[in-house]
């Protein structure tokens, strides 16, 4: 096995002097949940903080200090916000074959931390923000041996946007290293609650895809989501999953098995795609398996900004309240997380809401608190 080098800064230290015995405590349970998944036996306990989690906008925004320091301001005067969801790109965490930088992962986690809140962070296998091309994955993988690792596809949003080849063996094989790196290097922190795939549909690539490379790309998504969830079994692990509806009972079916997370990039009060019942011709949409999942393994879901503009995702809807929102997310979906998206002009109108006595009643800010029948115990 070839070893694997991560830069780190002080920080680290820091952390686990200040939260010892926390720490031994989590580094116990990976260690006999470790055991016990070798041998088939059983799911891990693991690390549950349900509730509201504020999602940052903007690459840049995660290191910028002004930002950060009216984000974290944000979450001390609102009990009912959780932690942070951070995405992070394979360019941004690998720059040269095999050597890993976390530095500024540990930084954040160690801010949050320190303010007894929590850290979340969402790897994007594509995005549609202007400088994707640069950093969705690293120099090396954009080379032939890897067939070039991106594939340029058509968005709503910009106009151009990038994913990554998952259909590529040697890419797949790069991001399982990347995970299991970053399943040694966090899954034992206790205030780093979780770690997720960005959405599962695949978007209008420029230039055709043939059948064998899209069945391999989520044959290769559902493999790296093994790997995640074995990496981190202490640690919440999601998969944003919203189409194609025929691959839904496949992942979702693993998911009960592993104790991964059912989550969905989008809270869209009307949109006929994600709502859709089902026919003997054609397979339900991914909210119609929500209230049958409740209780039995963690959802998850993401109010992005689209979600705040319309009900539907062709526009043809209406503007929701957060209000509304929130309603769906927590009594349709019965979700226990819910990230929401730090969108100028609309995030005020969260904070107000969660502001509210129903959302500060408890720790999960009013959603579903249980553990999951999945897990044989949760850590709290």
């Amino acid at each position: 096995m070839k070893a694997i080098h991560i830069i780190e800064s002080k920080m680290s230290n820091k952390i686990a002097a200040s939260k010892s015995p926390h720490r031994v405590w989590v580094i116990l349970l990976v260690a006999l949940g470790m055991f016990f998944i070798s041998f088939g036996q059983a799911i891990a306990a693991v690390k549950w903080h349900p509730g509201h989690y504020y999602e940052l906008v903007g690459q840049g925004s995660k290191s910028d200090p002004s930002y950060l320091n009216q984000v974290y301001g944000e979450l001390q005067s609102h009990p009912s916000l959780r932690g942070v969801v951070i995405r992070y790109r394979w360019g941004e965490l690998e720059k040269t074959k095999g050597v890993y930088n976390f530095s500024a992962i540990i930084k954040r986690l160690s801010e949050v931390a320190a303010k007894k809140k929590r850290l979340i962070i969402l790897l994007e296998t594509k995005s549609s923000t202007p400088d994707t091309k640069q950093t969705l994955v690293p120099a090396y993988a954009k080379t032939a041996e890897y067939d070039g690792g991106i594939y340029q596809m058509n968005t709503a949003v910009s106009g151009q946007g990038y994913g990554t080849k998952l259909w590529d063996p040697q890419v797949r094989d790069r991001m399982i290293a990347l995970i299991q790196a970053l399943g040694k290097r966090f899954n034992n922190e206790p205030y780093f609650e979780g770690i997720g795939f960005s959405e599962s549909a695949m978007g209008r690539s420029i230039k055709p895809i043939t059948s064998a490379q899209v069945d391999n790309f989520y044959k290769n998504l559902l493999a790296m989501n093994k790997t995640l969830k074995a990496s981190f079994p202490n640690t919440l692990s999601f998969q944003f999953l919203n189409y194609p509806r025929d691959l839904l009972p496949t992942y979702i079916n693993t998911f009960k098995q592993n104790g991964s997370a059912l989550g969905n990039p989008d809270v869209f009060l009307e949109d006929p795609g994600l709502h859709f019942p089902g026919t003997q011709y054609a397979y339900p949409g991914v909210y119609t398996y929500y209230p049958k999942l409740t209780g039995k393994i963690p959802l998850v879901v993401q109010v992005e900004k689209a979600n705040y503009l319309n009900t539907r995702h062709d526009n043809s809807g209406y503007r929701p309240s957060v209000t509304q929102l929130l309603n769906f997310a927590r009594d349709e979906l019965q979700v226990n997380y819910l990230f929401w998206t730090r969108t100028p002009n609309y995030y005020p109108k969260v904070l107000e809401l969660l502001n509210f006595k129903t959302q500060k009643a408890n720790p999960s800010g009013g959603l579903k608190a249980a553990c999951p029948s999945v897990y044989p115990s949760c850590v709290q």
